[in-house]
């Protein structure tokens, strides 16, 4: 099967189309025939093996998983002889971080994994631009008390976690106030957004408003400087490590001291969430957002465009059909 490869960290050219051997699904497991992926931050920092802190997981001085991508959809192809919940046939979709390899035309997952029956009406690509960013949005929202802290600012709502955070706080029943770019107003309006801030005409951590959550899905901003911008109980978040990696450190810190709070709850996947996932873009209160597609072949240009920051939603990889 073609899948793209990394044997080294480095830049986008270290990564290679090539043939490697088919998995073969053990009796728990299902093989899924990959239509589409994703290429996201997170592949990105794995590849470039930066910030050094995640060769703690992937590999000191080489990666150990070579095959990187954690969105996909496809069909299954070949189910074990132990699982009951899939079948030959099935169209899939689901989310693979802990061991990625969706960038390849194959991928084997245990019945139990975090993937389950695609959504109805929704395309391969559609549906593998779905996981990644709402799972990741979704540590951060699915324990807030949108009653109790109705008014929520998301910075970043045009990334594939801030286009997910908009979408999701809506759901929960969030007053959402977006910051994006001039050419996505019109389309962060049509997630859901009560009011979307231009971050080109207008800084937001200068407002006169305050907040009960400040959500930065770019990791653009620090707590420090959106700490004015909170109300009292307020809670920060932030997707990135922050600078010295202070987002590991704060949340200890502010649960002692002060009256505003910084957050960085550790992510966790399940197969629950995938099937939430899927019934909320059934009910109509969920949809994909995509702004390019790269066959596999050109998985580098995607690399590359993810890394210029300016994507809006997400960069899909297909297959051959």
């Amino acid at each position: 099967m073609k899948a793209a490869v990394y044997l080294k960290y480095g830049a986008p050219e270290v990564v290679q189309i090539k043939e490697v051997a088919k998995p073969k699904p053990k009796d728990n497991e299902v093989l899924v025939k990959v239509y589409a992926t994703s290429v996201n931050r997170t592949d990105c920092g794995f590849r470039s093996g930066k910030p050094y802190i995640v060769r703690l997981f992937s590999g000191l001085l080489r990666p150990r998983q070579t095959i990187l991508g954690s969105d996909f959809a496809g069909e299954v192809e070949t189910v074990g002889k132990e699982v009951k919940t899939f079948k030959t046939g099935d169209k899939v979709f689901g989310f693979h971080p802990d061991f990625f390899g969706a960038h390849a035309q194959y991928i084997c997952l245990a019945e139990e994994a975090s993937f389950t029956n695609m959504p109805q009406n929704l395309s391969y690509e559609e549906a593998a631009a779905i996981c990644e960013g709402a799972h990741y949005a979704n540590n951060y929202l699915k324990d807030v008390d949108f009653k109790k802290q109705p008014k929520i600012l998301i910075n970043g709502a045009t990334g594939a976690i801030g286009t997910a955070a908009v979408q999701l706080a809506k759901y929960y029943g969030g007053e959402v106030i977006a910051v994006g770019n001039t050419k996505n107003i019109e389309l962060v309006k049509s997630l859901g957004a009560d009011t979307v801030i231009d971050y080109h005409k207008e800084d937001f951590t200068k407002r006169d408003h305050k907040f009960d959550i400040v959500l930065d899905a770019v990791g653009k901003s620090t707590f420090f400087k959106c700490k004015n911008i909170l109300n009292k109980g307020g809670i920060y978040f932030s997707t990135e490590l922050g600078p010295f990696y202070q987002n590991i450190i704060l949340p200890l810190v502010t649960s002692f001291i002060g009256e505003k709070k910084m957050m960085f709850p550790l992510p966790k996947h399940s197969k629950k969430e995938i099937i939430f996932f899927k019934e909320i873009i059934e009910s109509g209160h969920y949809r994909a957002v995509i702004d390019r597609k790269y066959p596999l072949d050109e998985i580098r240009e995607a690399y590359r465009y993810v890394e210029t920051g300016q994507k809006t939603g997400s960069v899909v990889i297909t297959m051959e059909l």
